[in-house]
């Protein structure tokens, strides 16, 4: 399987889901089984997960054949070590705003000499001790991903800086606080956002970094494929449960 960091450094689209508010190993199995994504994300800024249920969503994608990564907030180097020990294949950080923040974060997602993370292999990331302590740090440091959020106009004034920082994989637009921050909840085409959304478009193509975000229509999507992202996050768990809801409804009409 091509991983997600790979088809992003080959230029490819990716597309992805959310498993939020109502996230369990079914329903993350569900959307990898019958969604067509190239990964899920769980969300652990605005949903309160324990790292043993992000271990079991983490085991959900593997069964299924599709990567995790998980959405933290900024607090610590714990927050941002363990899903990855979990098996996710990276995480991304929500709430940034300045580079001094992203400089530390990669510090704690990075082993040394990289960064400072501390060595445990008995998890899924290292293959429970299978395997050399040298081949996994290594591995590890290749391979997991690491995406900054730009949701804040603190962000948005510094992105240049922080897409160039070694250890960034990719930066991923945040409309609805985006928006919000900028004084248009709920307007991702306002021109405020557009140009803060090309903003981080151009410092993404300038560090040579991918930038993703999660469209609010399919006209924002459009926009955004445009100036080049690549990573869409296009529905989540509750979403796809209203939607399926809507079509029985349809379906079903004279029921209802």
């Amino acid at each position: 399987m091509t991983s997600m960091k790979q088809r992003l450094q080959n230029g490819e689209e990716v597309r992805v889901a959310l498993a939020g508010a109502l996230a369990s190993p079914k329903v993350v199995e569900i959307l990898g089984m019958f969604g067509d994504f190239h990964a899920v994300w769980i969300d652990q800024e605005h949903c309160g997960r324990t790292q043993g249920q992000i271990e079991l969503l983490m085991m959900a994608c593997r069964a299924s054949a599709t990567e995790g990564f998980v959405r933290v907030p900024p607090l610590d180097y714990c927050t941002i070590m363990r899903p990855m020990e979990a098996g996710a294949c990276g995480v991304m950080v929500a709430q940034i705003r300045d580079v001094a923040q992203v400089r530390e974060i990669v510090q704690w997602a990075k082993y040394p000499p990289r960064g400072v993370r501390g060595s445990f292999r008995a998890n899924a990331e290292a293959r429970y001790g299978a395997g050399s302590m040298a081949e996994h740090m290594e591995t590890a440091n290749r391979d997991r991903w690491l995406s900054i959020q730009i949701e804040t106009p603190e962000a948005v004034a510094c992105v240049d800086e922080i897409a160039a920082v070694d250890g960034v994989d990719n930066l991923f637009v945040g409309p609805g606080d985006l928006s919000a921050t900028l004084g248009v909840p709920g307007e991702p085409m306002h021109p405020k956002c557009t140009d803060a959304q090309q903003r981080v478009a151009e410092a993404s193509r300038k560090a040579g970094k991918s930038w993703g975000v999660l469209p609010m229509s399919s006209e924002h999507a459009d926009f955004c494929r445009e100036h080049g992202c690549q990573m869409f996050s296009l529905t989540s768990d509750a979403q796809s449960l209203i939607a399926g809801l809507a079509t029985v409804k349809e379906q079903f009409a004279t029921y209802f």
